[in-house]
């Protein structure tokens, strides 16, 4: 069974950094395209940044342009997403999640709260 398990959020100051960690198993997905979304309270779920399969391409948001990250260790199994220079807005649950067929995202991890205080 695929599983998705994101950790590393918690509570930091503006400025501030965190890497969070995405462990897959059921499988190994780095053929695929993963990808880190969020959702602040009271707003719509919006993808962070993106990893393709075979050549990891990358894609950011334009909010994250330049401070966040994304990378995956094959091995582990594991993706990440080093979040630099941290700022109140990326308050938020942030999501890992995995596309199989380029279609759709597939699978979705449970979520790891991060709270940038001011």
């Amino acid at each position: 069974q695929v599983q998705l398990q994101e950790s590393g959020g918690g509570l930091v100051e503006t400025g501030d950094s965190l890497r969070l960690s995405c462990a897959a198993t059921g499988g190994n997905f780095f053929a695929y395209r993963m990808g880190w979304f969020r959702q602040a309270p009271g707003k719509e779920r919006e993808v962070v940044a993106t990893i393709t399969g075979t050549y990891d391409s990358t894609d950011y948001a334009d909010s994250v342009k330049g401070r966040f990250t994304i990378s995956r260790d094959m091995i582990r199994n594991t993706a990440y997403l080093q979040m630099n220079s941290l700022k109140p807005d990326d308050t938020a649950v942030y999501y890992c999640a995995v596309d199989l067929l380029g279609t759709t995202w597939d699978y979705w991890g449970q979520g790891t709260q991060v709270t940038v205080s001011s």
